[in-house]
């Protein structure tokens, strides 16, 4: 794929998810009362306090984008410029599409709401990550602590939310506050089920080839191996087994191509839950 076609990719993934997530905050949102995470959750708790408490209106795009101007800053100059522009693109689409489309509330059955609405939302942020951008706010906090100093910044993000559903709920009453946190969990799995980059999986091959196979894993994911000389425990010939690990969303690839390269390979991919030392993370550009 080369630039141009990718970056129309990019484009259409962003316009599509910044559509859903409008509507999203339209039909299902503000019918329930609730109060997503991040930013997003910030600005509507900020419109309904001015609407509720000073009788005014404020427009969700002033508030959002007001609230992400030092996150895209930050992000600009040390995450990547063209993934900052990207999801500047996405932050300004659904806070246009939030501000001009009608409300239109489908039900008001709050745990129907808190289950599709966390669904919709993950699957707008996952086509969002797909395009290589963000929707913006704690995203690029997160992503900022965790690719420059390693830090694990979720768990903070989620003292954040907490702090946000705590107003939430001595504001507009606990139940709302409690709903938002099933929507919030279930938004959070749909994109951890969807989105691999930051997951990893351990490769273990069995192979004729291993300069071959080598030489694809570090072609096709940027990633090094190592080669273990190995003794089969059926007719005792000397194998050579590959070990490296690799991102989650690399696997499917890497796996078709070295089959591909060996018809008689045999690979073994296991889920890795925690890593330590350096491993190789393809930049945001």
């Amino acid at each position: 794929m080369n630039a141009r076609t990718r970056d129309v990719k990019r484009v259409f993934l962003i316009l599509i998810a910044s559509v859903i997530m409008a509507a999203n905050i339209k039909i299902l949102i503000r019918a329930g009362g609730l109060f997503p995470g991040g930013f997003t959750g910030i600005t509507i708790l900020v419109q309904q306090i001015a609407s509720k408490y000073f009788d005014a209106e404020i427009s969700f795009a002033i508030v959002n984008i007001s609230l992400n101007a030092i996150p895209i800053i930050i992000s600009f100059r040390t995450i990547g410029r063209k993934f900052t522009l990207y999801s500047c693109l996405m932050i300004g689409l659904t806070a246009l599409f939030t501000d001009i489309m009608p409300s239109y509330a489908i039900t008001y059955d709050i745990l129907l709401i808190s289950i599709f609405g966390g669904m919709v939302s993950g699957a707008a942020i996952s086509l969002c990550l797909f395009a290589d951008a963000t929707s913006g706010g704690t995203d690029f906090i997160a992503i900022f602590l965790s690719e420059k100093y390693g830090i694990d910044a979720w768990n903070y993000i989620l003292i954040g939310n907490a702090v946000i559903l705590i107003v939430a709920g001595a504001l507009f009453g606990w139940d709302k506050a409690l709903y938002s946190i099933i929507f919030q969990f279930t938004s959070t799995q749909i994109i951890h089920g969807w989105y691999k980059r930051y997951h990893k999986n351990t490769l273990l091959i069995i192979t004729d080839s291993p300069e071959e196979v080598i030489r694809i894993i570090y072609e096709q994911s940027g990633h090094g191996a190592t080669i273990i000389n190995s003794i089969g425990s059926h007719n005792k010939q000397e194998r050579t087994l590959v070990y490296s690990v690799v991102s989650s969303d690399e696997v499917k690839k890497l796996v078709s191509h070295l089959k591909d390269a060996d018809e008689d390979i045999f690979i073994n991919v296991i889920k890795t839950e925690q890593l330590n030392g350096n491993f190789y993370l393809k930049p945001n550009d």
